[in-house]
């Protein structure tokens, strides 16, 4: 069996700066080091014994992430990305958890995590406010908080990373403005979080500074009990039909997230409004199922790779140095143009007529 020794003696190191390697305490080692360790334990296939490192430091080479639900693809392809830049940069495996919003689901897996020795978590979208956190970080818990902002408060322990939500929103009101729409709506879910009040923000501020203020619009859709973002496709559908009753109904609509968009343009498709001639649809989130949808669904890309990494890094470096100040990264957001935009319509459709289900043999 390959032993830590082995690696320290293959990579020419001391067996502490094979030990920093596996803990994630890369800031102490030169380049040039990291990089002889990294080749030694790849060579080796070394694979440590997590019990006994967590019975010698007191927690295991673990990191925590907890998402409202991967029903939502936009968190599963997420998890993906923080798995990898977890296992490949620092040697680190993750724990899934879904938390679907829940302030209680959530404090009682922060207790979980600890207890299996994990200290570092990621938690994606807390729906309030973050004093549930204070307990956990007062035991030892590395926090980085994803897709919700931070308050300024250097003296939190709390890091965050997000993606730029107003300015996702101010390229799609831009974007369907520069297609001539002057009847703009978001569709939102009425469940509010801090990352969506940031959306609302951004559409109502590109929409008033384009003159559209008296002609934009945020529609809610309602939520089950039990909601955890894995209905929004439904959602979305069952808004499609408010939309197409309006009797001057938006002609640019803008969802919330890529899920809400795709339920939304198969409603209007199954009320008999065409996607784009009739109304434009821009989602958020940039899924790989979107290029597929029909139309390819415009979306606007959240960088969910690069916030990934850096929020794999800065659970890693408060690890090692807990007394740093909270740090907060705001990411850009990138428009990307498929079919489902189009110019509006000449004149106002006439109400359409929903099309009857479609009939199956028995």
């Amino acid at each position: 069996m390959t032993t830590i020794q082995d690696v320290a003696a293959l990579a020419g190191v001391s067996v502490s700066s094979v030990s920093n390697v596996l803990n994630g305490r890369t800031d102490r080692l030169r380049r040039d080091t990291l990089q002889r360790v990294q080749d030694a334990i790849r060579e080796l296939n070394y694979r440590p014994n997590l019990v006994a490192r967590q019975l010698k430091t007191g927690y295991a080479p673990l990191i925590g992430l907890l998402v409202p639900s991967t029903a939502n693809p936009m968190f599963g392809e997420l998890a993906v990305h923080v798995e990898a830049a977890a296992r490949d940069a620092h040697g680190f495996r993750v724990l899934l958890g879904n938390t679907h919003r829940d302030r209680e689901q959530e404090s009682r897996t922060f207790d979980d995590l600890i207890s299996l020795g994990v200290r570092g978590v990621i938690l994606a979208s807390s729906r309030t406010d973050e004093d549930h956190l204070d307990a956990a970080i007062a035991r030892g818990l590395a926090v980085v908080s994803y897709d919700r902002g931070g308050d300024g408060d250097t003296r939190s322990r709390i890091d965050h990373v997000s993606p730029d939500n107003m300015l996702a929103s101010r390229l799609a009101v831009a974007h369907l403005v520069a297609h001539g729409h002057r009847r703009l709506a978001l569709v939102t879910p009425d469940v509010k979080t801090v990352s969506r009040t940031l959306k609302r923000q951004g559409f109502l501020q590109a929409a008033r500074e384009a003159g559209l203020a008296d002609h934009a619009q945020v529609l809610e859709g309602a939520t089950r009990t039990g909601y955890g973002d894995s209905n929004l496709a439904d959602e979305g559908y069952a808004m499609a039909g408010r939309i197409a009753a309006m009797p001057s109904r938006p002609t640019g609509i803008i969802a919330i997230n890529d899920m809400m968009a795709m339920g939304l343009m198969a409603g209007l498709h199954q009320a008999g409004l065409s996607v784009p001639g009739d109304v434009s649809v821009i989602g958020m989130d940039n899924l790989v199922m979107t290029a597929y949808a029909n139309p390819p669904l415009t979306t606007v890309e959240m960088p969910s790779a690069d916030m990934a990494r850096a929020m794999v890094a800065m659970v890693i470096e408060r690890l090692a140095q807990p007394a740093l100040p909270a740090r907060e990264v705001l990411f850009q957001p990138r428009l990307v143009e498929r079919r489902s935009v189009a110019p509006p319509p000449a004149a106002a459709s006439p109400r359409p007529r929903a099309r009857a289900p479609r009939k199956t043999s028995a």
